[in-house]
Order: structure tokens, then C-alpha cells, then sequence
């Protein structure tokens, strides 16, 4: 079979099942490279695409509002497995989970494989640790622990 294996997702907190939202989403021309498929840093673009509307729709929060209230999101690790092809006009399917890692990171868990056939694209993960304007780290706060709890639960 052509099929691979899917990434596995990162552990998180037990206490807390992970949020997960799913986008649509279509290969542009400009993504792909003379070989015909998505050129290899777009993933991580896509990643951004997955996390930013789960933040969106599950937690009722842009980025930019988080930032807004002084908290940022900087990306310290990413991991990356490219599994199959992604070709111009492809509609592809971002899920994108997250949870804790650790005390005061998040973790994004992503595979993006193709909508129609289900076929593996690419999957991995992010980190974001949790830092305040001055660039410096901080715990999350409480508000958006709570948040991020409410939401797992509904």
C-alpha cells in the first residue's frame, strides 16, 4: 500500500484532552515547485493556517488578540515528516490538535493529508513557549489555562 503511517500525536497533559479543528484548504500556484508538488517550507505555513483558526474556533481568540493581552506565542521547535505529494488546486485537510507541553509550552499536533482520498501530505508538530512583550518567559496565564480547559471540555 501507498498509504504511511500517520505522526503520533504528542502526549499533553492526561487531565485535559486536546482541542482539535480541522481546515480546508487548496494548494495555490505559488506553493508548488518544478517538481510539481508543494515546495517543503509551505508546511509550515500550513501548520500556521491549522493553529491559527483552531485558536479562532475553538478558543474564540485570534493570535492577535493574545497578543494584545500581552502574551506571545514564539515558535521554539518544529518537526516536520513529509509523507506523499500536493499538487497545484489539491484541497487538503489540516487537523490540528493542541495541548500542554509541559509547564509553559503549547504543543500543536498536525497532519495534513490529502481531502478527497485521505492520502498522508505531511505531519508534525510545533512548540510555542509562552512569552510576554519583552520577549520573555512567562507561565501561561490563568485566563487562558481556563480557556483552553473550557474548550477541551465542551
Amino acid at each position: 500500500s501507498n498509504r504511511r503511517r500517520m505522526c503520533p500525536a504528542g502526549t499533553g497533559r492526561p487531565d485535559m484532552k486536546p482541542l482539535r479543528d480541522v481546515l480546508q484548504l487548496r494548494v495555490r500556484y505559488s506553493e508548488t515547485d518544478q517538481m510539481g508538488t508543494f515546495y517543503n517550507s509551505r508546511a509550515l505555513e500550513w501548520f500556521e493556517c491549522g493553529r491559527s483558526e483552531l485558536m479562532r474556533r475553538k478558543l474564540g481568540m485570534s493570535y492577535a488578540v493574545l497578543e494584545a493581552r500581552g502574551v506571545f506565542l514564539p515558535l521554539v521547535e518544529a518537526h516536520l515528516e513529509f509523507q506523499g505529494r500536493a499538487r497545484y488546486d489539491d484541497l487538503l485537510s489540516v487537523a490540528s490538535s493542541v495541548g500542554f507541553s509541559g509547564r509553559a509550552k503549547l504543543r500543536f499536533d498536525v497532519q495534513i493529508t490529502q481531502s478527497e482520498s485521505g492520502r498522508p501530505v505531511v505531519c508534525g508538530h510545533t512548540v510555542h513557549a509562552f512569552m510576554d512583550s519583552a520577549g520573555k518567559p512567562i507561565r501561561p496565564p490563568t485566563w487562558f489555562v481556563e480557556l483552553l480547559e473550557q474548550a477541551a471540555a465542551a
